[in-house]
């Protein structure tokens, strides 16, 4: 358990977090520097680091844990032990600022899980990471990006995460998407414009060249919010429709009361047309 992004709140966020790993039957371990506090971060970038380095060159962890979101991942990118990830792989754990790390677990060919060891999921975050359990997720019909969803089937490496945060990696990380299903989600941080000038980043840096098609995770915190006539799903159709791959809307991923989780970086199945997404395993 480590916090390359921010602090957990309180040892009340913590606490059932390692219940629940010890409960699977797991020793877990705590970094030294997950509850400090610098600011918005879990302490220094050197000492986030240091927590986060220090897991991957031990080779008895098995996966690496967030505490929890927020900001500060993307600091430690240059500084990640790239050479301990790819000799002993080992799955990250986390969503929304984590999108960051999860785009150097992709370069470096380790699979990820967009997700979080809490809630409603959990269990199949446990299934992940000890049954080699995939996942399929269904569309939500009521869901605000549910209109987006197209027709056909795609195929691809599911890659992707939090929309703010792939439009902050382009450049910093180098990740090829081409011939991959993107997933995108986001919390509404800034208005419709931080969605526009992200996916718009993206298009002009060519990261979106050769997609085999767009799953759609939750916008939902931007439900009801309209800037001058637009709304989301405006946004979204204008940047996403001339893609001309197959897109799913609707999807229960990401910033959401109880996120359902799905590996990233393996083999998926995107079927707009039956309204789901399947997910091959991370771990074998």
């Amino acid at each position: 358990m480590v916090s390359p992004s921010s602090w957990p709140d309180s040892g009340d966020d913590l606490d059932p977090l390692l219940e629940t790993l010890t409960a699977w039957g797991l020793r877990p371990e705590v970094g030294a520097h997950v509850a400090d506090r610098r600011g918005y971060m879990a302490g220094s970038d050197a000492d986030r680091l240091a927590d986060l380095n220090q897991a991957l060159r031990d080779p008895g962890i098995r996966a690496v844990i967030a505490s929890r979101g927020g900001c500060g991942s993307l600091r430690l990118l240059p500084g990640i032990d790239r050479e301990a990830l790819q000799r002993d792989p080992t799955p990250l754990i986390g969503y929304s600022d984590l999108t960051a790390l999860h785009q150097l677990w992709r370069r470096s060919g380790v699979p990820a899980v967009h997700g979080a060891v809490d809630g409603a999921h959990a269990d199949a975050v446990r299934a992940q990471l000890m049954d080699a359990a995939g996942a399929t997720v269904p569309t939500d019909p009521a869901a605000v990006t549910a209109g987006l969803t197209t027709t056909g089937t795609a195929r691809g490496v599911l890659v992707g995460g939090n929309l703010e945060m792939l439009a902050r990696c382009t450049g910093v990380v180098d990740v090829s998407w081409r011939g991959c299903l993107l997933l995108v989600e986001a919390n509404k941080a800034a208005g419709l414009g931080m969605v526009d000038r992200a996916l718009t980043q993206l298009r002009l840096s060519g990261a979106l060249a050769g997609l085999t098609g767009v799953a759609v995770g939750s916008f939902e915190e931007f439900t009801g919010y309209q800037d001058r006539g637009w709304a989301v799903t405006d946004v979204l159709h204008d940047l996403l429709d001339d893609l001309g791959v197959p897109i799913l809307g609707g999807l229960p991923l990401g910033h959401l009361p109880d996120p359902v989780p799905v590996p990233l970086g393996v083999p998926t199945v995107l079927d707009a047309d039956a309204g789901r997404l399947t997910v091959d395993a991370a771990v074998r």
